[in-house]
């Protein structure tokens, strides 16, 4: 290990440490919740893996960290298949986080009309193996102007659509598609964007299919409170406007969200909109 790299001392004692570098995005507790905790301000191994199951996870947390800062005392070769991570019917995590966009999650979704890319992953070979055998990328949907990441290669690659509101298209010049204003926009059947100014001036929400929201930074799952989530301390541009426009998810329903910070959630769409309700109180 080079010298300024360094083990945690807070991990565990075992084969699986975070090193020093890691700047505490949270990625990898969204995939190993329980395994790798918070403790300082940094990821750490609360214990080492114990089952099938949580070396699986370990070797996930690996893959997606955006410094690459969880590591093994023996490297060795991760084990195939691990992303895109199946999460429901078509609907993958990409995995490969990007240390440009703070380790965000980022999302493919596979459809005959064309497949979809929510948010950019790092540009990497073995997501672009699998990407070609699932027909390429039709749309990329970004988010807002944090979760751009790769995105740009991406598009070159597939010569995909991508879609970004005007307000943070500015590092974004191969945007084919800008979203404008605070009204919806169908952008194909079943898929409508949805702005939600706030954590950025151009923040967007993508519906797909009234079950499925790819939230950006606006709207996580919080799973040791279990209820939603906004981050004001991660608001770049108006807490009181997104406290606004959030408002305006009450009006859609919807099962899944799919953050790129925070933890994911699917829930009976009663129980979705009670939850949002009551941060929205909370906010």
């Amino acid at each position: 290990m080079a010298k300024s790299i360094k083990r945690n001392p807070d991990s565990a004692p075992g084969e699986w440490y975070i090193d020093t570098r890691c700047i505490d995005c949270a990625a990898s507790r969204d995939v190993a919740p329980g395994l790798i905790v918070e403790r300082n301000g940094l990821s750490i191994f609360a214990r080492q893996p114990a089952s099938e199951e949580e070396q699986t996870a370990a070797w996930r947390a690996a893959l997606l960290c955006p410094t690459a800062s969880i590591r093994r005392e023996h490297p060795q070769a991760p084990p195939e298949g691990l992303f895109p991570q199946a999460l429901a019917a078509g609907v993958f995590r990409c995995g490969f986080n990007a240390r440009s966009s703070f380790g965000a999650h980022s999302y493919l979704v596979l459809r005959p009309e064309g497949n979809l890319l929510v948010d950019s992953p790092r540009f990497a070979p073995q997501l672009l193996k699998r990407f070609e055998e699932w027909g390429g990328i039709g749309d990329i949907l970004l988010s807002h102007q944090d979760d751009v990441a790769d995105a740009g290669r991406y598009a070159d690659r597939y010569s995909s659509r991508v879609w970004i509101h005007a307000d943070d298209a500015d590092d974004v010049p191969y945007a084919t598609h800008l979203i404008r204003g605070e009204a919806p926009v169908t952008i194909r059947e079943g898929l409508v964007a949805v702005p939600l100014p706030g954590h950025t001036k151009g923040s967007v929400a993508y519906l797909l299919e009234d079950t499925y929201l790819f939230t950006g930074d606006s709207l996580a799952w919080n799973p040791e409170r279990q209820r939603l989530i906004a981050y004001r301390d991660a608001c770049w541009y108006s807490w009181d406007v997104q406290k606004e426009s959030m408002k305006r998810l009450l009006d859609y329903d919807f099962e899944w969200v799919l953050p790129g910070h925070g933890g994911h959630v699917q829930l009976p769409r009663a129980e979705m909109h009670q939850k949002l309700a009551e941060l929205l109180v909370r906010m």
